[in-house]
């Protein structure tokens, strides 16, 4: 009996992380290129991509910015390339999906709902900045909707996915997936729905064992087998929760978007490392990770020569 492919998505850089968090956090196009390109090489069959200021780090999300490092990583890899419409939480819609209007990648992120979005604890960690923006980022966050509104998912389903661009669905709690349940029920949105369950960012579900064990249970009910599970733990979760989802049929993600921590209080090298750490997670048991022409029949995506770069 064939062992199940488990696809490792491995979101680089994101928009949550400060450069003074950790020198590793790749900032400029050559870095994210690069990170982009180890941790294909690790094993990492979708790449996750947000573009950011070179000189400050701070979250960029014009189309321009994406020019810098998409094309190379293209030439350099074979894995999927997945561009965010998250942006930076304080971003509008327009904003967001211009990247991926331009570009046409064969995945695009997309946020199911609105909500709280929590990083002025991270303040209690991290007390010197060598930019501005950082400290004003993270204290901010109090009093910050995430701005995901019905009207918004919708315009980007339709402004999307007439190109043919398939959809990670980011849901931060269960009313994100009954959200995503409402546009399968109109025909807006088509399986096999990639549903990317998220644990540990304050504002959405926790990180306990049974919030996983809830979020797995709503979502078979809500999508039976329509749907392809992958979980994403924040901070130091990554990792346990990537292995009790794995065990339980979920693919999963990683990255310095995500966590950037390699073990307790000791910083991730690169994204790549944490790559392999998933790795070693899936393979142990009894598992195998998804290539990247794999992970595109698993999600039915349309191709990496049908994109704009």
């Amino acid at each position: 009996m064939a062992a199940r492919k488990v696809i490792i998505t491995c979101a680089v850089t994101g928009a949550i992380h400060t450069p003074s968090m950790s020198p590793y956090l790749p900032v400029t196009p050559e870095e994210i290129a690069d990170a982009a390109v180890g941790a294909a090489e690790a094993g990492a069959a979708i790449i996750h991509l947000h573009a950011r200021d070179p000189k400050t780090g701070k979250p960029d999300q014009s189309p321009e910015a994406f020019a810098a490092f998409l094309p190379r990583i293209k030439q350099a890899t074979n894995a999927v390339v997945n561009l965010t419409t998250g942006g930076a939480p304080h971003m509008l819609i327009r904003e967001r999906i211009a990247p991926a209007m331009r570009f046409k990648p064969e995945v695009a992120s997309l946020n199911m709902g609105s909500m709280n979005f929590g990083l002025f604890p991270m303040l209690n960690r991290f007390k010197e900045f060598k930019f501005e923006w950082e400290r004003q980022h993270l204290e901010g966050s109090r009093d910050l909707i995430f701005r995901n509104t019905f009207a918004d998912i919708e315009y980007a389903l339709k402004e999307l996915g007439d190109a043919g661009t398939r959809f990670e669905f980011e849901c931060y709690d269960v009313g994100h997936l009954y959200n995503l349940a409402h546009f399968l029920e109109r025909g807006l949105v088509k399986p096999p729905l990639f549903v990317q369950t998220v644990f540990g960012i304050l504002g959405g579900i926790g990180t306990h064992p049974e919030d996983v064990m809830h979020m797995k249970r709503t979502a078979d009910r809500l999508f039976g087998d329509q749907y392809r599970w992958s979980v994403l733990g924040a901070g130091r979760n990554q990792l346990p929760i990537a292995a009790m989802a794995a065990a339980m049929g979920a693919n999963v993600r990683v990255g310095l978007e995500d966590s950037l921590w390699i073990g307790p209080g000791k910083l991730a090298e690169s994204n790549a490392q944490q790559v392999k750490k998933a790795r070693q997670i899936i393979e142990g048991l009894g598992l195998e990770v998804a290539t990247p022409d794999e992970a595109r029949e698993i999600l039915a995506l349309k191709g990496g020569s049908n994109v704009a770069f």
